[in-house]
């Protein structure tokens, strides 16, 4: 199993293929079964470290609101 700093490399690199004003969840970069290996305690941190890379580096990225479930929703920017 990865370790979570190459999950979060990994998510990264998945949202390079995403377009202008798609709407999506980490867990969306991940295939269903890759998400379901990945433990509970893991996701939360990858959740935590994603959020911490949107909101400090230059990215088209940016965090939106939450779902009912508590998970962050983000937004690739339009231009």
């Amino acid at each position: 199993m990865p370790d979570v700093n190459e999950l979060l490399n990994s998510a990264i690199k998945e949202t390079e293929k995403l377009n202008q004003g798609e709407v999506f969840l980490v867990r969306d970069l991940f295939k269903g079964y890759e998400w379901n290996r990945i433990s509970r305690s893991e996701r939360l941190l990858l959740g935590t470290l994603f959020l911490n890379h949107v909101n400090t580096s230059k990215t088209s990225i940016q965090a939106i609101e939450k779902t009912s479930s508590g998970q962050q929703k983000y937004k690739i920017k339009t231009e």
